[in-house]
C-alpha cells in the first residue's frame, strides 16, 4: 500500500513514544527522526529501528526537504514559533505538538475533517485532548456557558518539556475550551501529582449549561467516549457523570498504550495518539485525492476522445 512520508522534530519522550505509534501505520511512513542531542535515548531507538536520525534539528530536513511531506514537532512552543517559518517555506505539512498554536486547534474526533487542508495544526495540549471532546459533546446538546478542566497528571511523567511549557498549558488550553469545545468561558488547571507509585492521568470536567437534559447529556458524553476510544483504547469515564442544577461534573481517566511511556503516563500518550490519528486521516485523503482525481481526469481524457 502507498504510504505518505513524515518525519518527527524532537527526539525527546513525545517524538520517541510518537515513533513507535507511527510504526503500526497502514498509511504513514516514518522516515527520520531530528534531535540536537546524539546521545538521546530517542535518537539512539530511532537509529536502533533503522530510521535515518540527525542531531542538528532543523536545519537536516531544510538540507533534505524530501525527507517527508508530513512533520511532526516535538519540540517546545518557543522551539516551534522558529521552526513553523522554515516548514512553512519547505511546504511541509506541519503537526504542531507543542502550545504554540501557530496553526488552528485540532482534536481529532471533534474537528479534524474540516482543517485537513491546513498546513499547520496544532494538537492542543494533553488536558485539552482529553477534556474538549466532553465539552463539545455536551456543548451540542445543552449550551455550555462556563467549561472548566483540572488535569492531574503524575509528576513523573512531566518532563522538561512539560514543565516548560506550563503557562502556555493553561492559555493555550483555555482558548481551546472556548473555540473548539464550544464554551462561552473555559478555565484551565494542571496539577502535578508527586504519588508514588505514580497515578493515571485523571480529568475533572465542570460545565455550567443553559438547557439540562440530563439523558441526552449522558447520552452524548457516552457517545464521544467510543469516539476517543477508536485512537486511545485506555480513554474511560471513571464514574458516572454528576448532575447538579444547572452543572455538569465528569470524570475521566486515561492510561496509556504503553508503546515507550509507562502506562501510568496517559496524558503523554493522549498527544501522540492523536497526533497519529491526524497524520492517518490526512494520509488517507491525500492518498484519495490523488487515487479519485486521476480517476476524474482518466476519465475527462476519455470522453474528450
Amino acid at each position: 500500500m502507498e504510504k505518505v512520508k513524515a518525519a518527527i522534530i524532537g527526539s525527546g519522550n513525545i517524538g520517541t513514544d510518537l515513533m513507535y505509534k507511527l510504526q503500526r501505520s497502514e498509511f504513514i511512513e516514518l522516515t527520520a527522526v531530528l534531535g540536537i542531542d546524539p546521545d538521546s535515548d530517542g535518537l539512539k531507538r530511532a537509529r536502533e529501528a533503522g530510521y535515518k536520525t540527525y542531531s542538528n534539528g532543523i536545519k537536516a530536513l531544510a538540507e533534505n526537504p524530501d525527507l517527508a511531506e508530513i512533520v511532526f514537532d516535538a519540540t517546545s512552543a518557543k522551539a516551534h514559533v522558529r521552526h513553523a517559518k522554515i516548514l512553512k517555506d519547505l511546504g511541509k505539512m506541519v503537526i504542531d505538538l507543542t502550545p504554540a498554536a501557530k496553526g488552528p486547534f485540532v482534536c481529532p474526533p471533534v474537528n479534524l475533517g474540516e482543517n485537513l487542508e491546513s498546513e499547520n495544526v496544532n494538537m492542543i495540549t494533553c488536558g485539552g485532548q482529553a477534556t474538549i471532546p466532553i465539552i463539545y459533546a455536551i456543548n451540542q446538546v445543552a449550551d455550555v456557558t462556563y467549561g472548566e478542566i483540572v488535569a492531574t497528571i503524575s509528576s513523573l511523567s512531566a518532563g522538561p518539556g512539560t514543565r516548560a511549557n506550563i503557562d502556555e498549558f493553561t492559555v493555550t488550553t483555555r482558548k481551546a475550551i472556548e473555540k473548539v469545545g464550544g464554551a462561552d468561558c473555559g478555565k484551565a488547571i494542571i496539577l502535578l501529582n508527586p504519588a508514588d507509585p505514580p497515578i493515571l492521568m485523571r480529568d475533572t470536567i465542570y460545565c455550567k449549561v443553559k438547557n439540562m437534559n440530563k439523558e441526552a447529556i449522558q447520552k452524548a458524553i457516552k457517545d464521544m467516549v467510543k469516539k476517543v476510544q477508536e485512537y486511545v483504547p485506555g480513554y474511560n469515564l471513571k464514574q458516572e457523570p454528576l448532575f447538579d442544577s444547572n452543572q455538569v461534573t465528569v470524570f475521566l481517566e486515561v492510561t496509556g498504550a504503553g508503546d515507550y511511556f509507562p502506562s501510568y503516563a496517559g496524558n503523554l500518550d493522549i498527544m501522540t495518539a492523536a497526533a497519529a490519528k491526524v497524520a492517518e486521516d490526512y494520509a488517507r485523503y491525500k492518498l484519495e485525492e490523488s487515487l479519485y482525481g486521476g480517476i476524474k481526469k482518466e476519465r475527462a481524457m476519455t470522453n474528450e476522445t
